[in-house]
């Protein structure tokens, strides 16, 4: 998910009008939460001698190179980059490329519902610890207290089928660590993401450049495989739509929306990524999750909304263009600095995905 660009003032000093109506800026996001969610089904129905990581890597490969291509800007901006804003491009890089070597192998070994669901609520939990460690923020109580709830949703997700008499067995832990590694992957690079945005450079070039590299990266693990799977028609299908539509337009709809979009509303609305994916691991799959499963879901959904939900700035009667940087607020009357306030926790959450 990439970040806005940030608006630039006009003449008069008030931040550039880009809002047209809500729905402008909501559908695109809405969208492309619901294109993610068929991810991990679309990857499923890959031919079963594909391996997971490569199936998902062939889908970043051919997404990365057209994101890339049709970027206006992303060849140059390497050139363009200070030495540490290089480094940052490098590290978003390696995170990105990560993604699919650790969020496909966990779709295989824990189903698509529990993969999603464990990989977009540990997501916060690292944006919000890695914030911390870069002193971007310090953790409020409610941070703390939201980050809680989506724990301890993902924990009764996990063990969901051990409390339920003759079910089958737990949730593979290894498929568990890996879904937690593709949550760190993705906060990492919307961090990083946010960042170079924020700092002044295209959105569409800073995405091209994380995606088109890390696409570059991991083509010889697609290589390295026995490829025969990309040769016939389900596993090119596959290939395909991954790059197409979960990668490509996914994330140009995603960029376009949040241009026109509060960052509390776009997080929100990305919620929408989980409950497709566990509707179609049932409908598709026939993946079938025991009531204490989707009590864990419910709990992890009411800890992303109130890491969501604004924190009352309506009631200071400002408002700020939706693309401004979130650690504007940290210029804000009563707002203590270092500490993250309602949007800038939400900025954490969705500041990119995957």
């Amino acid at each position: 998910m990439s970040s806005p660009t940030p608006a630039r003032p006009a003449a008069t000093g008030r931040p550039r009008a880009s809002q047209s109506g809500p729905r402008s800026g909501s559908l695109p996001i809405l969208a492309s939460a619901v294109l993610w969610g068929t991810t991990g089904t679309a990857a499923s129905l890959a031919p079963a001698d594909a391996p997971a990581a490569a199936v998902g890597c062939a889908g970043l490969t051919l997404g990365g190179i057209l994101l890339v291509l049709t970027s206006r800007g992303a060849r140059s901006l390497p050139a363009a980059c200070t030495r540490p804003d290089r480094w940052r491009l490098a590290l978003g890089v390696a995170a990105v490329a990560a993604y699919p070597l650790t969020f496909y192998p966990a779709v295989a070994r824990t189903g698509v519902a529990v993969a999603t669901v464990i990989a977009l609520g540990s997501a916060p939990v690292f944006a919000g610890l890695l914030a911390w460690m870069t002193g971007r923020g310090r953790p409020t109580a409610r941070w703390s207290g939201a980050t809680t709830l989506a724990v301890a949703g993902c924990v009764l997700l996990v063990l969901g089928p051990a409390f339920t008499a003759g079910a089958a067995a737990p949730v593979d832990l290894a498929g568990v660590a890996l879904a937690a590694g593709a949550g760190l992957s993705y906060a990492a690079y919307s961090m990083v993401g946010a960042r170079l945005i924020t700092g002044g450079h295209p959105s569409d070039a800073v995405m091209g450049v994380l995606f088109g590299a890390a696409g570059v990266i991991v083509l010889p693990i697609v290589l390295s495989v026995d490829t025969h799977w990309l040769a016939t028609t389900r596993g090119a299908a596959v290939a395909v739509y991954l790059a197409l539509f979960t990668v490509y337009l996914a994330y140009r709809l995603f960029g376009h929306g949040l241009r026109r979009t509060p960052a509390s509303v776009a997080t929100s609305l990305t919620l929408a990524e989980p409950a497709v994916a566990a509707a179609l691991g049932g409908a598709v799959l026939g993946e079938r999750l025991p009531a204490a499963s989707w009590g864990g879901l419910a709990v992890l959904a009411a800890g992303l909304f109130v890491l969501a939900a604004p924190l009352g700035t309506a009631r200071r009667g400002r408002r700020e263009s939706p693309s401004a940087p979130a650690r504007r607020l940290g210029r804000r009357p009563r707002r203590r600095a270092g500490r993250m306030g309602g949007d800038q926790e939400a900025e954490a959450l969705d500041g990119g995905h995957r």
